[in-house]
């Protein structure tokens, strides 16, 4: 395919409504990359093992998102998405905390899939729209991944009852990108984005908001792909970090944790300062541990039951965006 094919495929989302899909476009992405369809890599001045493609001509001569070396797969290592990452998936709630094989071929699959996506949309000529694209199919193959596990996984509006003198006066309402339910509660509520910058204090306020008006601690996450961003000039790029370490602190601090934060992508303070390791893991550790151990607990009595009042199910998606 040509890169305006591969472009105008990946910008239209009713062509992702299942995980197929995604692993199919990231072949074909990473087959064009491997034919010589771009004009080359550029290698980040500050951080090394980042990169970023140049298009040629029939990409303006435009120059893509940043690209980890670490987790992007090379083109001949293609097959790993459709030989391995199903049948890592299929058995998530099995793969132990020491199976680094399996758990690395579900994170970098997904860093991989989502990136092709990406890159591809950097060649677009509107940018904008382009990267809105971008996020709303990272959150739809968050949704069918989880979904693909036997785990009743939508988007959709939640609305709080405001109750006053025993009467419900009207509701408060909040958007989720995944609302996870089992035995018709609610079990898990959380959002999904390509990068946390400008996103990360409505997050914290939502939880904190829910947690008050229905008197519950209903767990609230966060799923990231990656926390950075291009900086500089040609040839000088160099990589920008996107995560506020201050923020997240002083919010998980002073208004609440959330149960979990989770990265394709982790940066290395994350890795390494005390208080962010404890917060902040890898998102095979959602799949693999955190998700079960959600569903698994009572579900509280809420003061304000909640209710699901508009809710998109995953494989309808394609058809009502």
């Amino acid at each position: 395919m040509t890169l305006n094919q591969l472009v105008s495929f990946a910008a239209d989302k009713t062509n992702f409504s299942n995980v197929k899909a995604y692993v199919d476009f990231a072949r074909r992405f990473l087959d064009f990359l491997g034919k010589g369809g771009v004009h080359g890599t550029v290698l980040a001045r500050n951080e090394g093992h980042y990169y970023f493609y140049q298009f040629k001509d029939d990409g303006d001569r435009k120059v893509s998102r940043p690209v980890n070396s670490q987790l992007m797969y090379a083109p001949q290592k293609a097959n790993v998405l459709s030989r391995d990452f199903a049948a890592v998936m299929k058995h998530a709630k099995d793969i132990a905390a020491d199976d680094v094989a399996s758990r690395t071929i579900m994170r970098n699959s997904i860093y991989t899939i989502q990136q092709c996506i990406g890159v591809c949309l950097d060649a677009h000529p509107v940018s904008n729209n382009a990267s809105k694209v971008a996020g709303d199919l990272f959150e739809r193959l968050i949704r069918l991944l989880i979904s693909g596990l036997a785990v009743d996984c939508k988007s959709g509006s939640i609305g709080i009852p405001i109750i006053v003198d025993g009467v419900e006066e009207f509701k408060m309402t909040y958007q989720h990108d995944l609302v996870i339910t089992r035995d018709k509660h609610i079990k898990i509520l959380g959002s999904v984005k390509t990068s946390s910058k400008d996103r990360m204090d409505k997050i914290f306020i939502d939880k904190f908001l829910y947690s008050k008006l229905t008197q519950t601690q209903t767990p609230h996450v966060a799923l990231f792909l990656n926390d950075v961003q291009r900086k500089g000039i040609h040839p000088n790029f160099g990589i920008n970090a996107t995560f506020l370490p201050g923020h997240f602190k002083g919010y998980s601090v002073k208004l609440n944790p959330l149960d979990g934060v989770y990265y394709c992508d982790l940066r290395p303070n994350m890795q390494t300062d005390a208080f962010l390791k404890l917060q902040i893991h890898s998102i095979d550790r959602f799949f693999c541990t955190d998700l079960w151990e959600f569903l698994s607990r009572p579900h509280p009595i809420a003061a304000a039951e909640p209710t699901v009042l508009k809710a998109v199910q995953p494989e309808a998606e394609a058809e009502a965006s």
